[in-house]
């Protein structure tokens, strides 16, 4: 009878350990899974994200090719940037500044740099500055000029914006009195990637640091040759959308004290970019059928999206003659039909935009030249990925 007593304890003891044992176990397992579960949830998506690209360009004397380039290749360089995408489906805001060093044109006491234009969503005025500059000799000083578009910009702090510069030249990198370690350092703490276009041998752009330059903050460096013409596909459609961007433009309606310059100032960029051909022309075109094409601040039809007090405001003198005698129901019902016009004038830019760049692709030979668009766009697309931007 005690043998079986002691059994029975024994018994009883183990199955105790062995319930104590399994509900360990459980225990761990379910917070294991609870852990991995929070672990493995996405992160939320970025909002309200911005592309911000500073563009500091090389005006001395041998840099004609590239101040070329840039400017037969600004809406080309415009509409990829709108076709990027964030993680929520909307759309990135998109800022360009401008410079440019090595110009003895330019202040030595200020490094021989000259700030073109800020960061703005004014792709108009950027075009303007662009297609003023010329090239002439002098010290080019890449440390100072990064230095100098750090504190003069005005750089976002959000982690979520992808700040970007591009710096191009074809003299070393090490030149100046500010170190190119320096101010590039000073860029990868504040979150903004410099990438670094050598114009010329891509070993030479090594051995004068170019490369080192980008290294340094996580950017890309890149050889282009800068006497490399830019060559457009003539397409089919190029008739229909530079009618279409005729169109386009009389849906645009002035107003404020600058309007009337400002739409002039459109119809030149318009002239600009034909210049360089039809085909450039209608790069243009697209981008004035995008998102990141805005004019809020001369055109009614823009600015009545972001503020719908705008017609009422706007002062009688500071109107196109057509308007100057409208009532405020007037003036919106006005506005509201340019503005219908408008959206299906861009949308048949768009789908005919993609028919256009199918038929380009079809006769493209596949041998990029190395050239700013490019090489430009490469790295955007590459290093958008880190902020959760995508082109679908």
């Amino acid at each position: 009878f005690q043998k079986r007593m002691n059994l029975m304890k024994t018994l009883s003891f183990l199955q105790s350990g062995i319930k104590k044992f399994v509900l360990v176990i459980t225990l761990g397992l379910l917070s294991t899974s609870i852990h991995a579960n929070a672990n493995s949830k996405e992160e939320p998506p970025f909002k309200e994200q911005s592309i911000l690209i500073a563009l500091l360009l090389d005006t001395s004397n041998s840099m004609d090719g590239l101040i070329d380039q840039a400017k037969s290749q600004l809406w080309k360089i415009v509409n990829e940037l709108s076709k990027a995408q964030c993680d929520d489906s909307s759309r990135p805001n998109i800022k360009i500044a401008l410079y440019e060093y090595g110009n003895d044109r330019l202040l030595s006491s200020e490094g021989y740099i000259r700030q073109v234009s800020g960061l703005t969503d004014d792709l108009d005025l950027v075009s303007e500055r662009l297609f003023g500059l010329t090239t002439r000799g002098g010290n080019e000083y890449c440390g100072y000029v990064i230095k100098t578009s750090l504190a003069q910009l005005d750089w976002t702090t959000s982690d979520a914006d992808l700040k970007m510069i591009f710096i191009a030249g074809n003299e070393p990198f090490t030149q100046g009195t500010v170190p190119f370690k320096v101010a590039c350092t000073s860029a990868q703490q504040k979150g903004i990637v410099v990438n670094t276009i050598y114009c010329g041998n891509y070993t030479e752009g090594i051995n004068t640091e170019w490369k080192k330059g980008a290294d340094l903050t996580g950017g890309t460096y890149m050889s282009i040759d800068q006497d490399e013409r830019t060559v457009y596909v003539a397409t089919p459609f190029d008739d229909q959308l530079t009618h279409l961007n005729m169109q386009l433009n009389e849906t645009y309606v002035y107003y404020g004290a600058s309007g009337a310059s400002k739409q002039n100032l459109q119809s030149r960029q318009d002239a600009n970019a034909l210049k360089y051909g039809k085909s450039n022309e209608v790069e243009r075109a697209i981008s004035k059928s995008s998102h990141v094409y805005k004019n809020s601040s001369w055109d009614l039809v823009d600015a009545s999206k972001d503020n719908d007090k705008v017609l009422d405001d706007a002062k009688t003198q500071d109107l196109p003659k057509e308007m100057k005698g409208m009532s405020i129901e007037q003036r919106k019902g006005y506005i509201k039909v340019k503005a219908g016009q408008r959206k299906k004038i861009q949308d048949d830019i768009q789908l005919l935009s993609v028919k256009r760049q199918e038929y380009i692709v079809s006769q493209s030979k596949g041998d990029d030249k190395k050239m700013l668009d490019v090489v430009m766009i490469k790295s955007i697309r590459d290093q958008a990925k880190v902020k959760k931007l995508n082109w679908k």
